[in-house]
């Protein structure tokens, strides 16, 4: 297989649609739960899990994340992304900073501004008053951080009385480096040069904004070259949809295959007014995949590869495709699992 560049993947994470029936939202939640225990144990470095509103999935990253650092003792977890729109920056910050305690430190934070989706139906929930004057824009997220940070309220003489006397006041928990662990999920070049410039890391993944290009690659790596060059070297995770079937039956390889030829038209050309690229979804044999992730010009770019589970699939389905990936691919990819992990059967 020819590879393009020199490609060495050292972390390796999955992000989880969590969904599950509409009737039965426990049993599909307790699947998502057994996911990340099971990846854990196949030794991949980190998972994520989706923050989606009015859909049958994960609608509170932080309480679900909650449960996960008491399932889970080792495996980095993440919110890939939380679209900071409908959150309180202060509130959202004492969550999640709360998370970050009960996980020891394993918390990533992935988030994104903008208005956010069913603006129309959920904003008149959310906010008082005329919503449509909200600030949803990156100084959102920066409140957010600032909120981490761990500063002190006031001055050295502004004191709150509490149960346990006299207190200097700031978020509680405070939740030491976690103001280091916060990603921004950028998709045009504006909000990568922001993400830059303000410190945080790049989430970027299979979705882009088509800007001066129609081929995704290119605005992709665009985007990574903005992204460094606003400021320090931060992470930067690259997400792919990857769906190996080695050891799937039949049956089931012909249902990831139809799965991603009815995506393929979107990633023929640009759609909608912002132009979004989407990326071809990659299914096949581990060789089969393994040759097309080698041409991927994103690759050498990064040391971070997020697994993107599909929101279509089952449970089994789910657990069979980390298991191909992290023992056919991922090894090929220049990764290693940590010491001491052994594959989960």
């Amino acid at each position: 297989m020819a590879r393009v560049g020199n490609i060495s993947i050292g972390h390796i994470g999955f992000l989880t649609p969590g969904n599950y029936p509409d009737d039965d939202p426990l049993s599909g939640l307790e699947q998502t739960l057994q996911q990340l225990q099971y990846g854990e144990n196949l030794g991949f470095d980190s998972a994520w899990v989706r923050q989606r509103h009015l859909e049958p999935g994960i609608s509170s990253a932080s309480a679900f994340l909650a449960a996960a650092t008491q399932r889970t003792s080792r495996i980095e977890l993440g919110t890939a992304v939380i679209p900071i729109g409908y959150e309180s920056p202060y509130r959202l910050a004492e969550d999640l900073a709360t998370v970050d305690i009960l996980s020891r430190g394993r918390l990533n934070i992935g988030v994104s501004a903008g208005r956010p989706l069913h603006a129309d139906l959920v904003a008149p929930l959310v906010f008082d008053g005329d919503w449509t004057c909200y600030d949803f824009s990156h100084d959102r997220v920066a409140r957010f951080a600032d909120n981490l940070r761990g500063t002190y309220l006031g001055d050295e003489q502004t004191l709150i009385k509490t149960p346990f006397g006299p207190q200097r006041p700031r978020l509680q928990p405070y939740a030491k480096g976690l103001i280091d662990r916060i990603w921004y999920g950028g998709g045009s070049q504006r909000s990568a040069e922001w993400a830059g410039r303000n410190g945080f890391n790049l989430l970027t993944g299979n979705v882009i904004t088509g800007e001066g290009t129609d081929d995704f690659f290119t605005a992709q790596s665009r985007l990574i070259e903005t992204f460094r060059a606003a400021g320090k070297q931060r992470r930067v995770a690259l997400g792919r949809v990857i769906v190996p079937f080695d050891s799937a039956d039949a049956a089931t390889r012909r249902r990831y295959r139809d799965y991603a030829d009815g995506r393929h038209e979107r990633t023929l050309s640009p759609q909608g007014e912002r132009r979004t690229l989407f990326a071809r979804d990659i299914v096949g044999t581990s060789d089969e995949i393994l040759a097309q992730l080698f041409a991927d010009p994103i690759l050498p770019e990064v040391s971070e590869l997020r697994l993107e589970l599909p929101y279509e699939f089952e449970h089994a389905e789910y657990r069979q495709i980390l298991h191909d990936f992290v023992t056919t691919i991922a090894p090929e990819l220049g990764w290693k699992a940590q010491s001491g992990i052994r594959a989960a059967s």
